[in-house]
């Protein structure tokens, strides 16, 4: 009443839709652990719906949506206790019901009607105290019925399933079946479906001698299904006139181990006909079990966890398959197995002991498939020996034994040989041989981790037909690579990791055009021009994680096969500076094939610390190139722009230099000339006639400096005014006339002499106006406006009387303090 009360007030609340978060496809949906209340929104084409581990204490007939295509319902721990009449009629074509889990309290004879489809019914820990109590008879499709973990106290089902053509489990473990009687195992006699019965886990004492006489069982499961060993000695004995195809007997692991105190525990096993048989021993006797001694009718015989020292000798009439996993041989059963002509596969795996292998197999022609991995085998016998007269065998793993002094020469003869595994076994001679020229056959090869060492280029010479080849951990001599593969044509898988590989050449995989899977991990391989060999075109998988490669070429990423489709470069330190930004843009574009890509590190120059490929900032490198784009752009301006200041400034320039130069290091020098006379070359007859003329041919003589004369032939002019003319010269004379002012030659030169002056240099500037010079005019040299208001300057006159005392004050001019 109370949970009543709590549904009502619940259910008002309950937002439909959008509860269901984990949608597998558009018709697949599992809602598992939502804390759901009612079912969500799907589509009403919905196949599949997990509703597993939510809350739905009672199911009534508004509960469904209409899903009349829903074939699987998965209901598993909901809390169930009460499923109305028709609770399943807008859900009637389902073909699978779980409830596993849920303490069903009411239900009634019309609660599973509607389900005639219904063709798997799982009732595991439901709390069902009997078969009857649930009303199947309708269920005329159904072929499987799981009823495990409840407290069913017999194996009876109902009269109605031997009309159940389809019937083909029923799973009864691990419930209270402690007794098996003739009558509760009618109805099951009269289903000739071959079916399967579990009855594992169930406590039984006592099995009727004849309960399934003339059965017909595609499977019977009785693992830790007896309450003693006597009950299972007797059980066995019962179950006499049994048919099966396949007898699970024994117990589970870890289950603790039982101790017996005769060895006729299997004697029952003698009265059953079966085909396969599964043993999980966990039996212990004072003497060895005879284990085979009832088994040999068996076409497949499985013994697991065996207390088996060693086989006994038994006629395997029918046997073809033996398997023998973690017993305690010592021995290998070879004279207990040879001569067994129906035998096709042996398996002896994890024995609990090493295994001395002295003698050989012989006299087993029908012997096809041999597994001795993992035995910690020990044996110096030649490989002829230890399989003797056994031409057929087709597969061969001896992988992770001891020490085996394995010889490829031993293997001449195995003619038929397909498969052959010595992975992790170490061996001796392995390519030190010209060639393998027996093994014509042989598609599967792995010598991983064998210790081998190739030094013959031609020791895979007689593999033609090898599909499949691994070689980790192996080494190679010199340039054994270059030629190792080249016959094997038809490879389609080729492992050779961690063989510590520096450089596979590329013309190593030249002939292997059919080559899908490459594994190179572990090596320490720099670069990956191996995969531009345009014959290698087939590749799906390429594995080159954990070496040295730091980037890749765009040639060769452009040559990638077309039908690449996993590419691992995990754990590579990748260059992920901004000269490889291309490199990581194409990593990051081929999410898809590339695999651990989030184990792809990358080393950039400018931190210490790995980072993942997937979290470099390519914008950064971005900015980074348009600043230097910038920089570059502005430097080349820059340069242009000073280059042209540069020329077209270019005796200022050295004037400025020559000037700096004379304030720095002044120096105590002799004076050339006299006067440098600075004048504009249209002047030039007055400075020669009149100048030149009464200077230097007067008394005392005034060497002057006169630049179309006296300047040294092919120095830079500006050099020559400033070094021969105005720092040579005791004085300077500037002769001013409208040509003076025009002249950007004299206007240079005139600011050269007034820069010298201001810097130390010569002692002043003597100023001859040869012709008078308006205002504004003489204000276009810098200088000379200010220097004739505040000097005493020469004029030029065309008289004789005036040119005697203009001839007297300049020669007084021009040697003052000169010491003339």
């Amino acid at each position: 009443m109370l949970s009543s009360v709590l549904w009502m007030f619940i259910l008002p609340h309950v937002v439909k839709g959008d509860m269901c978060t984990e949608v597998i496809t558009n018709i697949d949906y599992a809602c598992v652990g939502r804390n759901l209340r009612s079912i969500p929104d799907v589509n009403p084409k919905t196949q599949t719906l997990d509703l597993s581990f939510n809350y739905f204490p009672s199911l009534n007939q508004s509960f469904f949506p209409r899903l009349f295509d829903l074939h699987l319902l998965d209901l598993t721990r909901c809390h169930i206790q009460h499923i109305d009449d028709d609770a399943f009629q807008h859900v009637r074509s389902m073909a699978t019901l779980i409830l596993t889990g849920n303490p069903l309290v009411h239900t009634s004879n019309d609660t599973f009607i509607v389900l005639h489809h219904l063709q798997k019914l799982v009732l595991v820990e439901t709390g069902l105290f009997s078969i009857m109590d649930v009303h199947m008879c309708h269920m005329t499709n159904l072929q499987e019925l799981n009823v495990g973990k409840n407290s069913l106290p017999s194996i009876s089902i109902p009269a109605c399933f031997s009309k159940f053509k389809d019937f083909r489990t029923l799973d009864l473990h691990s419930n209270n079946i402690s007794v098996i009687r003739t009558d509760q195992t009618a109805v099951l006699g009269q289903m000739q479906n071959n079916i399967t019965i579990i009855l594992s886990r169930n406590p039984i004492l006592y099995i009727e001698m004849g309960a399934f006489q003339n059965f017909y069982l595609q499977e019977l499961q009785l693992r830790s299904a007896f309450v003693t060993p006597n009950a299972s000695r007797e059980g066995l004995k019962a179950l006499v006139g049994l048919t099966v195809e396949k007898l699970v007997i024994g117990h589970y692991q870890f289950e603790r181990t039982i101790y017996l105190h005769d060895n006729g525990f299997l004697d029952g096993l003698c009265f059953i006909n079966f085909k396969e048989i599964y043993f999980y021993q966990n039996e212990r006797a004072v003497g060895q079990l005879p284990v085979l001694e009832c088994m040999s009718n068996a076409t497949k015989i499985t013994v697991v966890h065996g207390d088996i020292r060693f086989v006994e000798r038994v006629q395997l009439w029918k046997t073809k398959e033996l398997i023998l996993v973690r017993t305690k041989m010592q021995t290998m059963p070879v004279e207990q197995l040879s001569h067994q002509h129906t035998l096709e596969r042996v398996t002896i795996t994890d024995s609990a002991h090493p295994i001395f292998f002295v003698y050989g197999f012989s006299d087993m022609p029908s012997l096809k498939y041999v597994d001795l991995s993992n035995n910690q085998i020990i044996t110096k016998s030649n490989w002829q020996l230890l399989f003797h007269e056994t031409p057929n065998i087709q597969y061969l793993n001896m992988s992770f034994n001891s020490v085996v002094n394995f010889d490829l020469k031993g293997l001449q003869g195995f003619r038929n040989l397909e498969v052959l595994d010595f992975h992790r076994t170490k061996m001796i001679a392995i390519g030190e041989y010209a060639s393998i020229t027996d093994l014509a056959r042989l598609q599967y090869l792995d010598i991983s981790y064998t210790g081998s060492t190739f030094v013959n280029p031609l020791s895979l010479q007689g593999l033609d037909n090898l599909r499949v080849l691994k070689m980790s951990g192996s080494l190679f001599h010199r340039d054994v690579l270059q030629h190792l593969f080249v016959n094997l044509t038809l490879l389609e898988m080729l492992d050779v990791s961690f063989c510590g590989i520096e450089h596979l050449p590329l013309t190593s995989l030249g002939n292997l055009k059919k080559l899908t899977h490459l594994i190179a991990s572990g090596n320490k391989l720099m670069a990956v021009d191996f995969l531009q060999n345009p014959n290698i075109l087939s590749l799906i998988r390429i594995d080159i994680a954990r070496n040295h490669i730091s980037t890749i070429p765009d040639n060769v990423l452009q040559n990638l096969p077309k039908t690449l489709q996993m590419l691992d470069m995990s754990f590579n330190p990748i260059d992920c500076s901004c000269s490889q930004t291309d490199f990581v843009i194409w990593i990051l574009k081929h999410e898809n094939i590339l695999k651990n890509l989030h184990h792809t590190y990358c080393r950039s120059s400018s931190t210490s610390t790995e980072i993942r490929v997937l979290d470099f900032d390519i914008g950064y490198c971005t900015h980074i190139f348009r600043v230097k784009i910038f920089v570059t752009i502005f430097v080349v301006v820059f340069l242009l722009v000073t280059s042209a200041l540069v020329y077209r400034f270019q005796f200022h320039l050295r004037y400025c230099f020559v000037l700096l130069k004379c304030y720095i290091a002044p120096q105590q020098q002799e004076y050339r000339y006299d006067a440098f006379v600075i004048y504009s070359s249209k002047d030039e007859v007055w400075v020669i006639e009149e100048l030149v003329e009464n200077l230097e041919k007067g008394i005392p003589p005034i060497q002057l400096c006169i630049h179309e004369r006296d300047f040294k032939v092919g120095k830079p002019i500006a050099s020559n005014i400033m070094e021969e003319g105005i720092m040579g010269s005791r004085k300077v004379i500037a002769v001013v006339s409208r040509h003076f002012v025009d002249s950007s030659w004299c206007r240079f030169e005139f600011e050269m002499a007034q820069s010298s002056l201001l810097l130390g240099g010569n002692p002043n500037i003597i100023i001859i106006i040869l012709e008078d010079v308006e205002e504004d005019r003489s204000k276009k040299v810098f200088g000379l406006h200010r220097y004739l208001q505040g000097n005493t300057y020469l004029k030029w006159k065309d008289n004789p009387i005036s040119n005697v005392r203009f001839w007297t004050r300049l020669r007084k001019a021009v040697i003052s303090e000169t010491g003339k």
